[in-house]
């Protein structure tokens, strides 16, 4: 009971404490607060220098999308009311933001500059469909947003040498080697007549000690008599 009172007080302390301190969260988006030059967050199909629509339906960003948030569907090849050349269109594109990762790997892939990032956040929403943007949100985010810096032809060219430093490296003549020291070579071993050394006498060699003994252990032998000579009468 008295552990249940002191956590009790404990708590209120807390909450005491706590309410009196200058709020550090601001209500989003009635507030928004400095953003970061590199901050970006949501997407944008802007247009080209003659009006229309960047994106030819090349489907890089679709294949390159780890999420697989981004599906269009091309319109196919027609004539430009404005320059009058045939060129592709895209008559659909939906990228589902609610699932994207923030890769910035579409933009990177992107070699007509056709998909950009913007640095305003999409408003918040209690439905994952009002994260769902189709090709008109995403071409009035060009209108009305701030665009990113990042490109993708820019990003590409951050990513590759310089195209003077490409063409002095072709240009290079190539180093010559120095040539390489070859070892010397073995000659082939002369053969070498034997010579007679001489005849060296080998001296005797001494008898063992046990043989010694065995010899001064057998019985002296008796000198062979001479034969009894015949006397003749």
């Amino acid at each position: 009971m008295v552990n249940a009172i002191f956590d009790t007080l404990r708590a209120l302390k807390t909450t005491l404490v706590t309410v009196f301190r200058k709020p550090q969260t601001v209500e989003f988006p009635k507030v928004v607060r400095p953003r970061a030059e590199r901050y970006r967050t949501s997407f944008a199909l802007p247009d080209d220098e003659n009006g229309e629509l960047a994106c030819i339906a090349c489907l890089a960003c679709e294949r390159i999308c780890p999420s697989q948030v981004i599906k269009m569907k091309s319109g196919g090849k027609r004539e430009s009311p404005v320059t009058g050349k045939k060129r592709a269109y895209v008559d659909e594109f939906v990228l589902d933001l609610s699932a994207c990762i923030q890769c910035e790997l579409c933009i990177q892939v992107c070699n007509s500059d056709a998909i950009t990032m913007v640095r305003e956040p999409e408003t918040p929403a209690f439905a994952r469909e009002d994260l769902v943007l189709d090709l008109e949100k995403l071409r009035a985010n060009a209108r009305n947003k701030t665009a990113s810096w990042g490109r993708g032809t820019k990003l590409q060219e951050a990513q590759e040498p310089p195209k003077a430093e490409k063409k002095a490296a072709a240009a290079k003549p190539p180093e010559a080697k120095p040539p390489e020291a070859k070892p010397p070579e073995a000659k082939p071993l002369e053969a070498k007549p034997l010579e007679a050394k001489p005849h060296q006498a080998k001296p005797p060699q001494a008898k063992p000690l046990e043989a010694k003994q065995a010899e001064a252990k057998s019985p002296e032998k008796e000198p062979a008599s001479a034969p009894a000579k015949e006397t003749v009468p």
